[in-house]
């Protein structure tokens, strides 16, 4: 039984980091930042023309800027919008949102991330 409950934890877990087709997250760069258990996160997010990364939050704020590409954006308690390439974003804590490559291009965005010290760096919204 006590393995059967390891197994189901192990895939809830991959299930969660698990990317999703077409969409990529490359960590670039990571650091300790002066805030005891924080840490700054630099990460090259990658979408195909149809891909999404799915609802997701974050264990603290994400600033985010289009460097090639268009994305629609959903942020919880705001419109959707689409981002095109040399606009910005920005995510609190916490807050679910979703970013999806409507357009016939490949997307890149460059996603800065302040964040909780070893807690993943996405999780799947619930």
């Amino acid at each position: 039984m006590r393995a059967l409950v390891i197994l189901g934890v192990l895939v809830a877990v991959a299930t969660m980091s698990a990317q999703q087709p077409g969409f990529s997250r490359t960590v670039i760069q990571r650091g300790d930042l002066s805030t005891p258990g924080r840490e700054v996160v630099s990460a090259l997010a990658e979408f195909q023309p149809g891909a999404t990364v799915g609802p997701h939050t974050h264990p603290g704020e994400e600033a985010g800027y289009l460097l090639e590409g268009t994305l629609v954006f959903e942020q919880a308690g705001k419109p959707t919008v689409t981002l095109k390439a040399g606009e910005t974003f920005f995510v609190p804590a916490g807050t679910v949102h979703n970013a999806t490559n409507k357009g016939s291009g490949r997307t890149r965005v460059l996603a800065t991330y302040i964040v909780e010290k070893g807690k993943p760096l996405a999780a799947a919204a619930k």
